[in-house]
């Protein structure tokens, strides 16, 4: 990879996870006091859904650069996450820790709920649970990246 194309890289990853951060804003916003209302609920799970997305389009990047390889099935958002956790040999090292998978597995568990789930409400004390995995993962992540960009960098 170029210096060039390392650089260009990172800026794109740099910038993702500046719309990652901003979730997190809204995020903490959402979650004062956020049992007392089902409206309340639903806006922090909305959000969580949204920092998904906005994780899964961090990895679309990496995926795309890398592997060049995003299959549409029907696990395919499984499967994208699973790729982040591995390292591919002699192209890649893994951009995600066994930690930082468990916390976004849960995270996209929860956005394929808030997908698919048309004929029943959010369940609040999964939310919650969920919203404990998002800010644990808010320590996690930032380590992973920036340990990634490194080897790229080299």
């Amino acid at each position: 990879m170029s210096e060039i194309d390392t650089k260009i890289f990172e800026s794109v990853i740099r910038t993702q996870v500046s719309e990652i951060e901003e979730i997190y804003q809204k995020i903490a916003k959402r979650s004062k006091n956020f049992k007392k209302s089902f409206g309340k609920v639903e806006s922090l799970g909305y959000q969580l859904h949204n920092l998904y997305c906005a994780f899964e389009d961090l990895f679309k990047l990496v995926a795309d650069y890398f592997e060049n390889n995003i299959e549409t099935r029907d696990r395919w958002h499984v499967d994208l996450l699973k790729k982040m956790k591995i390292e591919i040999e002699g192209i890649r090292l893994s951009l995600l820790s066994t930690e930082t998978f468990e916390n976004l597995n849960e995270l996209r568990a929860l956005r394929h709920l808030f997908r698919h789930a048309y004929t029943y409400e959010l369940d609040c004390d999964r939310v919650e649970m969920v919203f404990k995995k998002a800010l644990k993962l808010y320590q996690l992540y930032q380590k992973d990246v920036e340990r990634f960009l490194a080897t790229v960098k080299s």
